[in-house]
């Protein structure tokens, strides 16, 4: 088996643990490192999506046991999100793997900054 690809099942394990702890979604770790792998930012956000999307299913099932859903919500989210993601996927083939790089670790900073702060 190639390392890369135990690299991504050892990495996809703690991204699903975090992932259905937390809520974050695993992107902002998975596109980290796939940026590290050398991918480009635009295949690193997509090929996140699909990781996302599997990791995704798997939590809602689990979550699903406990009674932690609230479908409506959950349901509105995702029809905003549809639109949103749309938009996103467009604006980020105009921005290069550097300057990408550059905005997502000011995204993941502030998120961080705001999280240790707020009470």
């Amino acid at each position: 088996m190639n390392p890369n690809m135990v690299i991504m099942i050892v990495f996809g394990v703690f991204v699903g643990i975090g992932a259905a702890f937390s809520g974050l979604g695993g992107g902002f770790l998975l596109v980290p490192l796939l940026l590290f792998m050398g991918y480009t930012a635009q295949k690193s956000v997509g090929t996140s999506f699909l990781a996302i999307l599997v990791i995704s299913v798997s939590a809602l099932f689990a979550h699903n046991k406990f009674s932690n859903i609230d479908y409506k919500a959950g349901i509105l989210l995702g029809i905003g999100g549809i639109l949103g993601a749309q938009i996103g996927a467009r604006l980020v083939e105009h921005v290069s793997t550097a300057n990408f790089k550059k905005i997502f670790s000011l995204i993941l900073l502030g998120l961080a900054i705001y999280l240790f702060f707020k009470k």
